[in-house]
């Protein structure tokens, strides 16, 4: 039995590492595996091409990457001025900015971690795209993209799709990231990530693909059972100085990890994922831009969950080896289980 704290320098915090607990008796909620194959369109789907979706708007009949505003925005361009307590405990201030959704293929049953390498450079290209023009806008402060995948992250539509947020706010862990950089440059001269690079290369257990500019990797400090970063090797505040080479490597390190999940148990891997970029006030002295994947599942059918030490006591507890959890991705295949399947189904 091992117990341990690794300190979490991205986010200020020290995690508690009781890897022996993976295999603990368990007999509350599992997670149904859905094998049924899904169709490439649906009809009723809002995200499908040429669909209506609920705000009664019609879907272009795209074939690529298709970019709209959120019908069931979290924030709004036009969010009411409420007059705050002066002076009071209790504050508010107006919540304000763009929320837009990107379909990332036409198909309804196509995964990020199906499409090819070429099709996610477009995609990475898009998120570029909407970074700068969102970012442009005035009041906006930052601009966040992420993607819930699966049910067991709460999903209910589960075309291929994410989200962005461009908000007047610059969410907490962001915050927090960009002020530990910032401290991190001012106090070594270094850049925070890239020292986090240097560690994890030099130790090399963890290094789930590399190529000449990008890395994929699990984190010594990793939360979650398979949690996982993408990050190109020079620093980037954000994704929208990446060069065209860096977004062929980046996407390919991403396509790689991607896989390996979905291979580790022939499932779609749920997870969230979110691409943390230095907010847009701001030089983002001392930011590398990076994704982050954080799959909620520790076992085939279980999920992690939050209890008293994340909720109530305010410090996560993994359930596993970052080290263990690393070499089952690194065996595993690059090619993708569907892919194999087919192959040995023609051949």
């Amino acid at each position: 039995m091992t117990w341990e704290e690794r300190w979490h320098p991205l986010r200020e915090e020290w995690i508690i590492i009781a890897a022996h607990r993976q295999h603990r008796p368990w007999h509350g909620e599992t997670i149904e595996r859905e094998d049924t194959p899904l169709p490439t369109f649906v009809s009723d789907c809002y995200l499908c091409p040429g669909n209506v979706r609920v705000s009664g708007k019609r879907n272009a009949d795209y074939t690529g990457t298709y970019v709209f505003d959120n019908d069931h925005p979290c924030v709004g361009p036009d969010a009411p001025d409420e007059a705050a307590p002066a002076n009071g405990l209790y504050r508010s201030q107006p919540a304000r900015g763009i929320a837009r959704v990107v379909c990332y293929s036409p198909r309804h049953n196509l995964t990020l971690a199906e499409l090819e390498v070429s099709e996610i450079e477009n995609l990475l290209r898009v998120w570029q795209q909407q970074y700068v023009d969102l970012g442009s806008h005035k009041g906006i402060n930052h601009v966040l993209i992420f993607e819930n995948k699966g049910e067991a992250v709460g999903v209910s539509n589960p075309h291929p799709h994410c989200q962005i947020y461009a908000t007047n706010f610059v969410f907490k862990t962001i915050e927090t990231e960009a002020r530990v950089s910032q401290k991190h440059l001012a106090e070594t001269g270094r850049v925070l990530f890239r020292d986090i690079l240097k560690a994890e290369r030099q130790d090399g257990r963890r290094i789930i693909c590399e190529n000449d500019s990008a890395i994929a990797f699990l984190p010594y400090f990793a939360r979650y059972a398979y949690e996982v970063y993408v990050a190109p090797k020079q620093t980037h505040a954000s994704l929208a100085t990446l060069s065209r080479e860096e977004i062929c490597d980046f996407s390919a390190a991403l396509k790689c990890l991607l896989v390996k999940l979905d291979n580790l148990w022939q499932i779609p891997f749920p997870y969230v994922m979110t691409l943390h970029q230095a907010p847009i006030a701001g030089n983002g002295d001392g930011f590398h831009f990076h994704i982050e994947i954080h799959p909620p599942l520790r076992q085939p059918n279980l999920l992690k969950y939050l209890a008293g030490p994340e909720i109530g006591g305010g410090n996560f507890l993994s359930d596993t080896s970052p080290e263990e959890k690393a070499a089952e991705l690194i065996a595993q295949p690059d090619v993708h289980y569907k892919l194999s399947a087919h192959s040995l189904v023609t051949a």
